[in-house]
């Protein structure tokens, strides 16, 4: 499980093996839960709250795309 963040780009993200649980939070406040399989995409909105773990326990291969690009620096 990564930490929740709130992250300032548009992440969109690509499940190649296995499932990625993609957590966020709703106008009130409540946690909703999607479960990302492999040939799935989502999309987290930037300034959104949003958190990543692996519910399988073979784990899970994605690519993630950020918009606009950042450096690690």
């Amino acid at each position: 499980v990564e930490p929740g963040q709130v992250p300032e780009f548009d992440e969109y993200t690509v499940v190649l093996r296995g499932a990625l649980r993609v957590e966020s939070r709703g106008p009130d406040g409540a946690l909703a839960a999607l479960d990302v399989h492999a040939g799935q995409a989502v999309i987290a909105r930037r300034g959104e709250w949003v958190r990543y773990s692996t519910p399988g326990p073979d784990g899970a291969e994605y690519l993630a795309v950020c918009l606009p690009a950042f450096s690690p620096d």
